[in-house]
């Protein structure tokens, strides 16, 4: 009801090498990593998990208070929780019967 969220699955990666930014309505996700191959005289036929990065844009609805996003990182898994604005969250209010 306060929040949306979003989460990404990227395991084996290190919360440093991610970026997130707004830019208008507009949140992008990106990840960037140096390849380092420390092995030398080995033969690779094939290789799984291969890419280095990516980026992914979302459109943010105006109901979006971008000012307290926030992100955390843990096991693998990438959460970014987005929260609604004040104006936006249902309102809830006991009414007393006189």
């Amino acid at each position: 009801a306060n929040s949306y969220e979003l989460e990404l699955n990227v395991p084996g990666r290190n919360k440093e090498d991610f970026k997130i930014a707004i830019d208008r309505n507009l949140l992008t996700v990106s990840f960037e990593q140096e390849k380092k191959s420390n092995e030398e005289g080995v033969k690779t036929l094939r290789r799984e998990f291969s890419f280095e990065s990516f980026k992914r844009t979302f459109t943010l609805s105006d109901s979006i208070d971008i000012t307290n996003i926030n992100a955390k990182y843990e096991n693998g898994l990438l959460k970014i929780s987005l929260p609604k604005k004040e104006e936006v969250k249902p309102l809830v209010k006991e009414i007393s019967i006189s």
